[in-house]
């Protein structure tokens, strides 16, 4: 009798075996008919355990392409000389670009903007391409004698600037407030920032020059681009 009760209990546990894998079998035959083929893959399961990574947001685009933006209540402005005959000058103020070579209003010489400031708002005005040669010289003098009061004046040389460039120029913008016009040489690089009528502030960036020289120089026979930018309050006037 027990022998026989040992075997019923052999056969018991085999028919319980055979029973559970059939169940197991029937139910993950269901799960593959029924779920979606669209579910979480294992891939994605083991990512649920993985540290977000996380995107640093682009950067935000300032007036004039600044670093950092003017305070409330201040102009923008950038002058950016030319590098050898490949990069043209500009000149942006308040985010427009008055010279350059998307204008069609940059050339050979001291490329001169004029922003107009006597109703406060700073209004760019006159633009002007001014070639360096003989005839004119007497062209910018004029032009810059025409600039009326409460103006600013942003020059940037683009190739050579100097050349046959005369000393009553040099000594009119000297008057608006410039150290290096005197300086100027053969193919400098050469920036600045003036005002007719009134002052600007001593911790602005104003002017800024980079002689050629064979053995600095970024270009065949010219020296690397400049540029100066910074922040204007509007109360001056």
């Amino acid at each position: 009798d027990e022998i026989v009760a040992g075997g019923n209990s052999l056969v018991l546990r085999c028919f319980g075996l055979v029973l559970a894998s059939l169940a197991a079998w029937y139910m993950g035959y269901l799960l593959a008919v029924h779920v979606p083929q669209n579910t979480v893959s294992l891939a994605a399961l083991q990512d649920i355990g993985k540290k977000p990574v996380l995107r640093a947001p682009a950067p935000k685009r300032h007036k004039c392409d600044h670093w950092s933006p003017c305070s409330p209540g201040n102009f923008a402005y950038r002058i950016l000389s030319g590098g050898a005959k490949q990069r043209s000058a500009k000149i942006c103020f308040e985010d427009e670009l008055l010279i350059s070579e998307e204008n069609g209003n940059t050339g050979s010489g001291i490329n001169i903007a004029v922003v107009d400031c006597k109703n406060v708002l700073c209004v760019p005005g006159i633009t002007r391409r001014v070639i360096d040669s003989t005839d004119h010289s007497g062209e910018m003098m004029d032009f810059i004698k025409s600039a009326p009061e409460g103006t600013l004046l942003l020059m940037a040389t683009y190739d050579d600037g100097s050349t046959k460039l005369k000393n009553d120029v040099k000594k009119l913008v000297e008057e608006l407030g410039s150290k290096e016009i005197k300086n100027i040489k053969f193919r400098s690089s050469w920036v600045f920032i003036g005002a007719k009528g009134f002052k600007l502030p001593d911790n602005i960036q104003k002017e800024k020059i980079n002689h050629s020289d064979n053995k600095k120089n970024r270009y065949n026979g010219w020296p690397a681009e400049i540029q100066i930018e910074g922040c204007i309050p509007r109360n001056l006037i």
